[in-house]
C-alpha cells in the first residue's frame, strides 16, 4: 500500500491508559508520575525530545527539526541538574509551558509548542513534571540551533509571545458536550495538532483563520495535510467516524493507504494507545471544525 501523511511531527500525539472517560483538563486516576506518563505520552514529549537516528538516549534532546526558519535542536528534558531540567523547580516548569520563559528568565524559541501547551492546566502540567523526574537522567549537553537572523535573535522573542501567546488555560465551553470539550482540550492544548497542521505567518506565528487547514512548509519541509471538515485532500470531511478512529488506532486511511514517516511513528508509538473514549473526543471535536480548503 502507498505510504502517506508523512508530513505531519504530530497529528492528535496522545496515548492513554484504561477505557474509563474522565474531564477535560484531566489525566486518568493514579498517582502524579502515572497520570503524567499519561500527559507525556499526550503531548508527544519522546518522539521530539529524543534523536532515535542519532542513536541518542530517551529524552536527551538532540533530535533535528528543519523548519523555514532554520533548525532547531530539541533540548535534553531529562532530570540531569547540568544538561538537562532538574534543577527546575515547579514554579520553573510551568513558566516555561505556560509563559515560554527559561528559569533564566530568556525567552523560548516557539518550536518548543508552549502556545498550546499554555493551555494545559496547572495540575497536568505538574503531573508531566513528576514523569520526567522520575526518569533516568542523562548527561547530554545541548546543541545549538542553526538559525537564520532575525530568527535567531532571542531577543525579539517577547514580540513574537505578544504577538501569538495567549498565556492561560482555556476552559471549558458550558455549552458543549463533555467529550466534545476533552476532545478540544487534546487537540489545541496536549496534542498541539494546530503547530503542525495549521500554516504560519511570515513572522512564525499559526495563521488563526486558517486552523488546522494544513501546512505546505511544515517541520523538515513537508507538507502538512489538513484536518478541519473539508472535504477531499483538504481534511477529513468526507470521512465517517469510523474511519478517524481507526485512523488513530491502526494509521488506515478510508482508501486502505497507511501513515507513514512521523505521522506513522505517532500512531504507532502514541495514537493506537488512545482509549476509544479519547479517539471518540476527538473525533466528536474535530468534525466540527469549520471546513477550510
Amino acid at each position: 500500500m502507498r505510504r502517506l501523511l508523512t508530513a505531519a511531527s504530530v497529528l492528535l500525539p496522545l496515548a492513554a491508559a484504561g477505557g474509563a472517560a474522565h474531564p477535560a483538563g484531566d489525566a486518568p486516576a493514579g498517582d502524579a508520575v502515572q497520570r503524567g506518563a499519561y500527559i507525556f505520552n499526550a503531548a508527544g514529549c519522546l518522539g521530539c525530545h529524543t534523536d532515535v537516528k542519532g542513536g541518542g538516549q530517551p529524552l536527551a534532546g538532540g533530535r533535528a527539526l528543519a523548519t523555514p526558519f532554520g533548525t532547531f535542536h530539541t533540548p535534553n528534558i531529562t532530570p540531569d541538574p547540568v544538561t538537562g531540567i532538574g534543577r527546575w523547580s515547579d514554579a520553573d516548569f510551568i513558566r516555561a509551558l505556560r509563559e515560554g520563559v527559561r528559569p533564566d528568565g530568556a525567552a523560548l524559541f516557539p518550536a518548543f509548542p508552549y502556545a498550546a501547551y499554555t493551555r494545559m492546566t496547572d495540575r497536568d502540567l505538574l503531573d508531566l513534571k513528576a514523569y520526567l523526574f522520575s526518569r533516568p537522567a542523562v548527561a547530554a549537553p545541548n546543541k545549538p540551533h542553526d538559525l537564520t537572523p532575525p530568527f535567531s535573535w532571542r531577543f525579539l522573542l517577547p514580540v513574537w509571545q505578544w504577538l501569538y501567546l495567549t498565556p492561560g488555560p482555556v476552559p471549558d465551553d458550558p455549552a458543549k458536550p463533555a467529550a466534545w470539550n476533552r476532545g478540544r482540550y487534546l487537540v489545541d492544548a496536549q496534542g498541539h495538532c494546530a503547530e503542525c497542521h495549521s500554516p504560519r505567518t511570515l513572522l512564525g506565528g499559526l495563521d488563526a483563520d486558517r486552523y488546522l487547514a494544513g501546512n505546505p512548509d511544515g517541520p523538515d519541509g513537508d507538507k502538512v495535510p489538513g484536518i478541519t471538515g473539508a472535504k477531499g485532500k483538504g481534511g477529513v470531511g468526507g470521512w465517517s467516524d469510523g474511519d478517524l478512529t481507526l485512523f488513530l488506532e491502526t494509521g488506515l486511511t478510508p482508501e486502505g493507504d497507511v501513515a507513514g514517516g512521523a505521522m506513522g511513528e505517532v500512531v504507532r508509538n502514541t495514537t493506537s494507545k488512545l482509549t476509544a473514549d479519547d479517539r471518540a473526543a476527538i473525533v466528536a471535536y474535530l468534525k466540527t471544525v469549520p471546513a477550510k480548503e
